[in-house]
Parts: structure tokens; C-alpha cells; sequence
């Protein structure tokens, strides 16, 4: 019967779809393959009321197949993606977007360049309208390549020096990428999204010819405009312009403040702590050291000498001062219970001593301060120090035994 036919075929593809998926993830690309053109001669057409129709589960899969095989070629790639384009119009500008990524992933600029501009010009009834989106992202990505063709023309002016800025004809082309690349990059940030390559490469447009307040300004709107995902990197751009630009530690410090907010391990907490520890106002200093210890509470700050450093002059300033004590001790209270076993150990004493001196020297002195002259970091390396006549680790064990009654004050 017809309904016992559709019910067989229905479990025949589910099967078969079940050893493309399986094959896929044991990497089995002829196989998948072998399956995959199984799965194609044995469709029917009606399946109109499926969420996901065979169309698109063919596009994806047969791209990942296609991307790995070793044995496709790009011009196998190119004719699947264009049978793809004709298959749903709903799915076209996704498909050329795909097909673009390929290219560029190959190296073929000047094809991904004419893809995009077929897209672009693509046209199909309230489709057009439909996937308005889609077409933005085509648009914004024919305006990176026009950027990456001002680019290379830049910097073929700039190795020339004043005789090449005398070539008008090539300098008038560097500019006519400049302002397509510029329109459509434009365009593209305005909508609330994270569009990071996009971003840079507008600014450096921007920042090329002069025009610093546009630059700024877009840099903010990206930053700060609460529409805008919260996106750590926008923070970064705002603070590699300002500082570029040589604007007040004010500005660079509010940049930096948001940024540790949202990822207090991001590697420019060396700079943010810097800034705050040369501040006049306490408040700043007291942020300083919060923001240090907030960082080597990451794994990968573990052995940042840098880091340990930052931390190491502040606290042996406080504790000579012996002023603000209570700063330390708020810091130390939440990290007491863990932070021992997961800086100071004997093991990680050896190990630190074995590899950087540098970073056991840092290292044990906030160890000495925070856990007393008794702790095993400190009692290894300082005992390693002075068994090697090293000056620096006798005056460390100097130091720690003098201001040991720190230690009694911290711990309460």
C-alpha cells in the first residue's frame, strides 16, 4: 500500500542517514560519501513538510564530506556548491557565502571577490527581502576584499615612498577600493552583532586617512552601545586606538575596567595593574591589586613572572608601609582554602626553581608574605637561593622573616 511504502522509505533513510552520521564521526569519508549518493538517488520530492528538508541535509553534509576528502578537488567543490545554489532559493545566498569561505580558505581571492558579486546581485521576489540579512553579510564580505585589494595597493605605495604616491593611476585605484570598502564595512557594523574583522578593518581605513574622529567614534559605538553583544574585544580595539593616539590614562583606565569586568584574565591586566599602581588616588591602587590577584586565579597566568611581579612589588610595598593591610587580607580571605595547593606547593617550587628563577624569586616572596616563613614554597626556594650564594634570595629570606608577624595579622 502506499502508506506501508512510505513508512518502508521513511525508515530507509533514517537508516541511511544514520551511517552517514556515524561515518562522518569516525571521519570515514568515502564511506560517508558512498552512503551520501545513496541517499540522494533514493529521495522523493514531496517532503515539503519536514522542518529540515533533504536540500539542506545534502548542502551540509555533502560540504563537510567535500571539505575533507582526500581526493575532492576544488572543482568538484565549486560544481556541487552550484547545484546546491539551484536547489532552494531560500538557502542561495547562505550557499554562496559557503562557497565564498571555501574559496578565500584556498586561496582564490579574485573567485571568492566575482562570487560575492554575482550574489549581490541576485534577485528573486520577496525572497530578496526575506533575506535581507544574508545579503548585508555578502555585501559586508565583498567590502573586506575590497579592503584587502586597498591594502595591498598601500602598501606597495608606502615600499615606493614619495615616487610612488607620484603614480596617480595607482593611487586613484587604492582610493576607489577605499571607498567601496568603506561603504559597505559601514553598513554592516551599524547592525548589533560582533563584527570584529570588520570593525578593524574600517578603522584602519579610517585611521589611514586621517580621520581619527570617526575612528574613535565608531570604536565607542561598538564598545558601548548596549544593543551590541558584550564582546571583550570590542573593549580592546577602543584601548589599542586611545593608546595609539596617546589619549589620557583616564580613558585607557575606563577601557580596561570593563574589560576585567568581562574577562578578568585577559592578558592586558599586566597593563591595566601598571596603570593603577602609578595612580596618586588610593581607590585606583586598591583596584590595582584586586585586579592581579583576580587574574592568577587562572590557570594560564600560573607562571606569568610578569604577573607575579605586578603582585610581588605591590604587596612588599604595603607590607613595608604596612598601610592599607586590610587590602590584602580581604584579597587573601577568599583564596586561602585553594590557593596553596594551587601556586605553593613543594612540587611547583622544585619545578618553578628547575625552569624560571626569575618567577620562584616573585613567587615565593608573596608566598613568604601570605602563608608565613614556614610555607614549602617559600622555605624551598629561599633555602635553593642561599645554597646557591644568590644575593637577591638572601635578602628574600630577610625579608620574610622581618615582616613575618604580616603573615599572623593576614591569616586573623
Amino acid at each position: 500500500s502506499s502508506h506501508e511504502h512510505k513508512l518502508n522509505f521513511r525508515k530507509s533513510k533514517e537508516a541511511c542517514l544514520s551511517y552517514i552520521q556515524d561515518a562522518l564521526l569516525q571521519k570515514q569519508w568515502k564511506r560517508a560519501a558512498e552512503f551520501l549518493t545513496c541517499y540522494v538517488e533514493s529521495l522523493e520530492k514531496d517532503y515539503s513538510r519536514e522542518h529540515i528538508g533533504p536540500s539542506e541535509m545534502i548542502w551540509r553534509i555533502g560540504t563537510e564530506i567535500l571539505w575533507h576528502h582526500s581526493q575532492s578537488s576544488m572543482k568538484e567543490f565549486t560544481c556541487f556548491m552550484e547545484q546546491m545554489k539551484t536547489l532552494g532559493v531560500k538557502r542561495y545566498l547562505k550557499v554562496c557565502l559557503e562557497h565564498v569561505f571555501h574559496l578565500l580558505c584556498n586561496g582564490q581571492i579574485d573567485e571568492a571577490y566575482q562570487n560575492l558579486s554575482l550574489a549581490e546581485s541576485w534577485r528573486f521576489g520577496e525572497q530578496t527581502a526575506i533575506q535581507d540579512k544574508e545579503m548585508k553579510l555578502i555585501e559586508a564580505y565583498r567590502g573586506l576584499l575590497d579592503y584587502y585589494s586597498w591594502s595591498k595597493q598601500k602598501n606597495i605605495l608606502l615600499e615606493h615612498g614619495e615616487d610612488g604616491f607620484s603614480d596617480l593611476a595607482v593611487e586613484q585605484e587604492m582610493h576607489g577600493y577605499f571607498r567601496k570598502a568603506a561603504v559597505n564595512l559601514k553598513e554592516i557594523i551599524k547592525i548589533p552583532g560582533v563584527w570584529d574583522v570588520f570593525v578593524k578593518c574600517y578603522v584602519d581605513l579610517l585611521e589611514f586617512y586621517g580621520d581619527h574622529n570617526e575612528a574613535c567614534q565608531v570604536l565607542n559605538e561598538y564598545a558601548y552601545n548596549s544593543k551590541f553583544p558584550a564582546n571583550p574585544n570590542a573593549h580592546v580595539y577602543l584601548y589599542q586606538f586611545l593608546k595609539r593616539h596617546g589619549e589620557s590614562k583616564k580613558s585607557l583606565i575606563s577601557a580596561l575596567k570593563i574589560l576585567h569586568d568581562i574577562v578578568p584574565s585577559h592578558e592586558l591586566m599586566i597593563d591595566f595593574n601598571t596603570m593603577l599602581q602609578k595612580s596618586k588616588k588610593r581607590k585606583k591602587r586598591r583596584l590595582g591589586l584586586e585586579v592581579i590577584f583576580a587574574a592568577l586565579d587562572y590557570a594560564g597566568w600560573k607562571e606569568n613572572a610578569k604577573a607575579w611581579s605586578c603582585l610581588a612589588r605591590q604587596v612588599k610595598q604595603i607590607v613595608t608601609s604596612e598601610k592599607h593591610l586590610d587590602w590584602i587580607k580581604q584579597e587573601w580571605n577568599s583564596r586561602k582554602d585553594w590557593w596553596p595547593a594551587f601556586h605553593f606547593s613543594r612540587y611547583l617550587a622544585k619545578r618553578n626553581w628547575q625552569e624560571n628563577k626569575s618567577l620562584s624569586y616573585e613567587k615565593a616572596l608573596v608566598a613568604g608574605i601570605l602563608l608565613g616563613k614556614d610555607c614549602k614554597y617559600f622555605k624551598y626556594v629561599s633555602h635553593q637561593g642561599c645554597k646557591a650564594q644568590l644575593k637577591r634570595f638572601r635578602m628574600l629570606k630577610k625579608f620574610v622573616n622581618r615582616h613575618n608577624p604580616v603573615y599572623l595579622r593576614i591569616s586573623g
